[in-house]
């Protein structure tokens, strides 16, 4: 039957034209913003959890900044500890030298103080945003420092920190609050260094004199051109055990450095794999969009001369009353 108030294949095509453009829309839009799900509508639960990771993205983002400044920090107390290391190197050889006889022990002594002039200079400036893992004049010590390692989502939602923990009690040269804490203010015992407490009696040798409240009941290692040569012994014994500490502290930096780096790279990888994850759940793959569109695309144009045909049969009524 033919009306002229309703044209069925008329409406069909316009149906189909509709349904095409809608088609055409989506495709154009996922190919012109480079996602398949772009906002909650399209997918949401593969949304969701795209937003959640992006999130923990930026997070671990402000992590590895986190761990750029730790590193920059044990950098800067290494640099400190390894220089202090050769000026204390040095002034073992001083005190090896003022072992030969007939020796100007005074002016060897005079080197001596410069150099440990520079031992709190380097002390003093070994600092990086604020802290100084070298010198301490905290009432009770210097306490563990902490560098956030890395941000953690559990299976149930919660989120966490990991942090490194950084001892940095064995690393202070010099402690103005207890000269008993410090590398080179504490006293050692000159014929068994290891084993004496640090300060325990006058006896004991201290390379560096500091204003502190607590003083360390030593001797400050200086020469004399009556100094004897079992006193420069006990000095050398005790400088020389400074050194084995100041040793021990730089390789714990080290270490503490070279775990930074670690995580540092682990934190590079994890965000590359979430952000792998999430694109597999809402990139729009570009070459099937490609071809959706060029499909689509002929399929208006079909569309369009149906939905022409479909009209022009009405037309074709005029000529039954010519």
């Amino acid at each position: 039957m033919t009306s002229i108030m309703t044209n069925n294949a008329a409406l069909a095509a316009l149906q189909t034209m509709r349904s095409i453009n809608m088609d055409l829309e989506t495709t154009q839009s996922r190919i012109s913003s480079g996602y398949r799900v772009e906002t909650a509508k399209d997918n949401s639960a593969y949304w969701s959890i795209a937003t959640t990771m992006r999130s923990d993205n930026q997070a671990l983002s402000t992590v590895q900044d986190a761990l750029g400044l730790g590193a920059a920090k044990v950098d800067t107390a290494y640099t400190g500890m390894n220089s202090s290391m050769e000026v204390v190197s040095e002034i073992k050889a001083k005190l090896v030298a003022a072992r030969e006889p007939g020796v100007d022990k005074d002016k060897i002594n005079n080197e001596l103080t410069e150099l440990k002039s520079q031992l709190v200079s380097i002390s003093e400036s070994a600092s990086f945003s604020g802290e100084n893992w070298l010198q301490n004049a905290d009432v009770g010590g210097a306490t563990d420092k902490e560098i956030v390692g890395s941000f953690n989502r559990a299976a149930d939602g919660t989120v966490s920190l990991t942090k490194l923990t950084v001892d940095v009690t064995g690393t202070i040269l010099i402690d103005k609050d207890n000269a008993t804490r410090g590398i080179l203010t504490a006293g050692y015992n000159g014929t068994s260094p290891s084993s004496t407490p640090t300060g325990a009696t006058a006896t004991d040798w201290a390379l560096i004199d500091v204003s502190s409240t607590t003083a360390a009941a030593a001797t400050v290692i200086s020469l004399t051109a009556t100094t004897s040569d079992s006193d420069i012994d006990e000095m050398i014994s005790v400088v020389d055990h400074i050194y084995s500490l100041m040793t021990d502290a730089a390789s714990n930096l080290g270490a503490v450095n070279k775990r930074i780096e670690m995580q540092e790279s682990f934190v590079g990888k994890l965000m590359d794999s979430i952000d792998k994850g999430v694109g597999r759940l809402v990139d729009a793959d570009m070459n099937e969009e490609s071809t959706r569109l060029k499909a689509l695309q002929t399929q208006q144009q079909l569309g369009v001369q149906a939905l022409s045909i479909a009209n022009s049969s009405s037309q074709n009524v005029m000529s039954l009353f010519r």
